[in-house]
């Protein structure tokens, strides 16, 4: 069932727990996150970014999500991800979004501000909750590209929620966007993270860029012809630990990428004379759902919360 962000992230902070929020471009990794989701008993988030919506086509995607939501009992949000403007956001809207985020942090603060706050009253006319973003995440995958970090400043952080009224705050505390997250030793500035949950103790916060590049489906993926060298994620007990300190969502989609390549990869590899698309499809999207699942159960622990 679709819902927006209000009650899951309440429930999540009561819960001291994360909802993960995958992303998706066509039907086997929509179907592998949503069947994992009920399988677990966990609320999910599934998105799609502007150039994801353009791949794969707004009547599709709207086709797809509406049948498969209908199908599971768990809370099911479907996100915007990484809106540029209001007109991003407002489309999404009228296709059956049930959150949007509204990314204006490359603009000025006061920028910010209006934009956000110009969505915000919008979605909220509509029953649509807002994500927005403060601070500057490095890095690239998909629509979004930055060289520069930009750490999240909490007293701007509470000023920019009071003025804009938005649901939930992407904040950066040091992960990045794509699967090279860090060149040298990992770190997360997890104390930015405490100020934060301490200012605003019962306020949902976003960690975008949070995939942890699991070696397994690196060494997989390579061993079948990839060339993914020194990818390398957010450790799994910063992840854990961030969950219990007022992250809500956790985005996660270059592991996605990586384990539905390497199953592909490893299908074809093995059977080079099948051309059979379910087969090597169902094989990446097997890899997908035990992911998911080890994301609900070991980092979010969300299973069980629905």
């Amino acid at each position: 069932m679709l819902v927006n962000t209000k009650e899951v992230f309440e429930n999540a902070i009561k819960g001291k727990y994360a909802v993960g929020a995958f992303n998706f471009v066509n039907m086997e990794i929509l179907q592998a996150i949503l069947e994992t989701a009920e399988e677990e008993k966990s609320p999910v988030i599934i998105q799609c970014s502007t150039g994801a919506i353009k791949y794969a086509g707004e009547d599709y995607l709207k086709g797809m999500v509406l049948a498969s939501a209908e199908k599971v009992s768990v809370p099911v949000i479907w996100n915007l991800d990484h809106g540029k403007t209001f007109e991003d956001c407002t489309k999404a809207i009228e296709l059956g979004f049930t959150n949007v985020m509204i990314d204006a942090s490359s603009l000025p603060y006061e920028e910010n501000v209006a934009l956000t706050k110009k969505v915000v009253d919008f979605a909220h006319s509509k029953g649509v909750t807002v994500e927005a973003e403060l601070g500057v995440l490095a890095g690239v995958e998909d629509d979004t590209q930055n060289s520069a970090q930009i750490y999240t400043n909490p007293d701007q952080a509470v000023d920019f929620i009071n003025k804009t009224n938005c649901d939930s705050l992407a904040i950066a505390i040091g992960t990045s966007h794509g699967l090279h997250k860090f060149s040298g030793e990992a770190k997360l500035r997890l104390d930015i993270l405490k100020t934060l949950s301490e200012r605003l103790p019962n306020y949902p916060f976003v960690l975008h860029g949070a995939s942890s590049i699991p070696e397994q489906f690196v060494s997989l993926a390579n061993a079948n012809g990839a060339t993914l060298k020194n990818a390398k994620g957010v450790p799994e007990e910063m992840l854990h630990e961030a969950c219990r300190l007022n992250i809500c969502k956790v985005n996660v989609d270059s592991d996605l990428r990586i384990c539905f390549t390497a199953g592909i990869r490893e299908y074809l590899n093995q059977n080079p004379n099948d051309v059979d698309m379910r087969k090597y499809l169902a094989h990446g999207k097997k890899y997908v759902k035990q992911l998911v699942k080890d994301k609900m159960q070991t980092i979010l622990g969300s299973s069980n919360k629905a």
